[in-house]
């Protein structure tokens, strides 16, 4: 019996003491650190009651709408320009003349001197004289006129001729020709060598539908020659 009336007792109390527990009021907060003056509380999201509202969402970028083609008109490629050399002419009248007369197969027209051979040097002469006294009283007379460096040819082709001087370039030969002709004295220049004539040549820029052939024939011209457009002046 006394065993039963522990068992009993155990168990109300068990009772009462799971009834305590059940109905202890809840416990209180911990208290907050002392704040400091002028600085306001943080407030806990659940304590505001309210729901965060969701980010601003940035509207995704619509695509960008393709502008309909622009119609490119079709640009023929321009043909190049060809130039040419036309000539040789006897002199620049003759070539200023031939681009008179293919004017119009032509935008551009320049007249161009291509220099001849060159000697290898001149002699001045007076020509052979009826005899060696003749020869002998014209170079007296040279003499007497103030110049000097004159022989009288004794031989050859240039017998009873007379010698006045021998020059490397034309210029300085030039220069004693006109002084002795200066003077009354009709003296010559003979190249030593040969020594080709100067040649002028015609350089066009042809116009549309010009041909080599064509300007060579209009002009008048035996030869034509391919010429770079940028040489053309």
């Amino acid at each position: 019996m006394l065993i039963r009336a522990l068992i009993v007792l155990l168990i109300v109390l068990n009772a009462g003491v799971a009834a305590w527990w059940l109905s202890r009021p809840a416990p209180l907060p911990p208290a907050l650190p002392a704040q400091p003056a002028g600085v306001p509380r943080l407030q806990l999201l659940s304590e505001s009651g309210k729901t965060a509202a969701p980010p601003p969402t940035t509207p995704a970028p619509s695509a960008p709408v393709p502008s309909p083609p622009t119609a490119v008109a079709a640009v023929e490629p321009a043909a190049p320009a060809q130039c040419f050399s036309i000539g040789p002419f006897a002199d620049q009248v003759a070539a200023g003349s031939a681009a008179t007369r293919i004017g119009s197969q032509i935008t551009r027209g320049n007249p161009r001197e291509v220099p001849g051979k060159t000697a290898q040097g001149y002699n001045v002469v007076l020509p052979p004289q009826a005899d060696h006294e003749a020869a002998q009283a014209l170079a007296q007379r040279i003499g007497a006129a103030g110049f000097d460096d004159y022989l009288v040819v004794n031989s050859g082709a240039q017998t009873n001729g007379i010698a006045l001087g021998r020059y490397r370039s034309r210029e300085g030969a030039e220069r004693r020709q006109a002084a002795l002709r200066a003077a009354g004295f009709d003296v010559q220049l003979q190249p030593i060598g040969n020594e080709g004539a100067a040649q002028w040549w015609l350089d066009v820029a042809a116009a549309a539908g010009a041909t080599a052939s064509g300007l060579r024939s209009g002009a008048g011209a035996p030869q034509s020659r391919s010429l770079d457009c940028a040489l053309l002046r």
